[in-house]
């Protein structure tokens, strides 16, 4: 069954693939297409973190990397470097694994 789906998957993106490169160049330059397309990293790094963070196979885990992807998000939203933030989201995961 697993391979079932994986093959399924592995189908279903070079469809998507070959279906873009068929698309005329004037859907293709849709603004609408455009935000989309730009949104779409975004959107699959943030649900791969999301999973990455509180998955654990079939079920929810609430452990400290919550609470470092938690105070990762805060510094982002103060606009803190990058590696800032990569360092304060690791340092609290660290502190609450320690204090726990």
């Amino acid at each position: 069954m697993t391979w079932l789906a994986v093959l399924l998957g592995a189908l279903g993106c070079y469809l998507c693939k070959l279906a873009g490169g068929l698309l005329p160049e004037s859907v293709l330059a849709s603004p609408r297409v455009q935000r989309v397309t730009g949104a779409l990293p975004v959107v699959l790094l943030a649900a791969l973190v999301a999973t990455q963070t509180v998955g654990d196979g079939r079920a929810l885990v609430l452990d400290p990397r919550v609470a470092g992807v938690g105070a990762g998000l805060v510094a982002a939203l103060l606009r803190a470097p990058f590696l800032l933030v990569v360092a304060v989201a690791a340092g609290t995961a660290a502190l609450v694994r320690l204090l726990v």
